[in-house]
């Protein structure tokens, strides 16, 4: 089991910025790729970005490549998600996962743990 608990939600104006942060308990945390997934109402949650164990390989969808940043910190136990020129489309709830998989995986169904997600609002 890696226990994952996401926060650093809120509310932001179009443009602005915010930090999500995933904590993870236990000791296997580096030996896991990290993502982020996001889910609005009405919606299937969707990728977002996605990290190696290491951190040095990253991956991102489309819609949020050039204003998303992921980042981890294993001696921390904890991955970021750095949002810059937040849109209102990009309203949602936000949840880290962990994969075992070693590739770059960007469906849900590749993760095996997941946290209870943050909710991300942004207005215009």
């Amino acid at each position: 089991q890696v226990p994952l608990v996401e926060s650093g939600g809120g509310l932001v104006q179009a443009g602005g910025s915010l930090r999500l942060s995933c904590a993870a308990s236990g000791r296997t945390f580096s030996r896991y790729a990290m993502g982020w997934f996001r889910q609005a109402p009405g919606k299937e949650r969707e990728f977002v970005a996605t990290i190696n164990w290491s951190g040095h390989s990253t991956y991102y969808a489309d819609s949020v490549t050039g204003r998303f940043t992921i980042s981890r910190d294993n001696a921390k136990n904890t991955v970021y998600l750095q949002m810059n020129s937040l849109k209102p489309e990009d309203t949602a709830v936000y949840y880290c996962a962990a994969s075992d998989s070693i590739v770059v995986v960007t469906t849900p169904g590749e993760y095996k743990y997941w946290g209870q997600g943050t909710q991300v609002t942004v207005s215009s």
